[in-house]
């Protein structure tokens, strides 16, 4: 497994990128952001500050999501749960906040390397949530998602009528190590209502999580 460091504080870098190398994560490191595009060729998972002394962490990741959907992990030193919603919501993976343990953060890119390995195609109704290539069909339209969103609709899909709770949720679709805020998963379901254009296909079972309904 390949991570594309993005960090421009060589207190921060340097041993981040020793620290997993020591857990058998090879490491590409960039401290710009018009390098970022450039390194992306090969890489795994993308290590994303949001301080750059070239600009906004998350325009690089607005412009990571136009030309891949490869996992982003954003490190900052920025914890307000504002800043993580609006992260989440561009498309990022994970969320760790400054100062991070290294070995936890490889823990987060192992479980996301997990979370990708292939599997079969699941469906519901006129939904075809296909694992192998990661494409999601809803009747005749191709719906564009996030990683993260993909991963949670892949997790519904495999059972539509089972509720899924939110701890369940947060444990396969994050990692059982998430610290995130509570909304994270609330932000991500509204997003997919939105993007399949059906309110009513992913259900909310108050006190408990959510499900996918079954097709009439």
């Amino acid at each position: 497994m390949r991570a594309l460091v993005v960090e421009d504080d060589p207190s921060v870098s340097e041993p981040l990128i020793s620290g997993l190398g020591r857990n058998g994560i090879e490491t590409t490191h960039v401290a710009y952001a018009t390098q970022v595009v450039g390194a992306l060729r090969g890489a795994d998972v993308v290590i994303l500050d949001l301080g750059l002394p070239d600009g906004e962490g998350l325009d690089v990741l607005r412009e990571i999501r136009t030309i891949s959907d490869v996992p982003v992990i954003i490190a900052t030193a920025r914890g307000e749960e504002t800043d993580r919603i609006i992260g989440l919501e561009l498309g990022a993976d994970d969320y760790v906040v400054k100062p991070f343990s290294v070995r936890e953060l490889a823990a987060r890119i192992r479980a996301i390397a997990r979370r990708r390995r292939t599997e079969p195609e699941v469906s519901s109704g006129s939904l075809v949530v296909d694992k192998n290539t990661r494409r999601v069909t809803f009747g005749d339209r191709a719906i564009d998602l996030t990683a993260k969103e993909f991963d949670l609709l892949a997790v519904l899909a495999e059972e539509p009528g089972k509720v899924y709770s939110r701890q369940e949720l947060y444990t396969r679709v994050w990692d059982p190590v998430w610290v995130g805020t509570g909304k994270t998963l609330d932000v991500h379901i509204g997003s997919l209502r939105r993007k399949l254009d059906d309110p009513e296909l992913i259900e909310t079972v108050r006190g408990v999580g959510y499900r996918l309904s079954t097709p009439s």
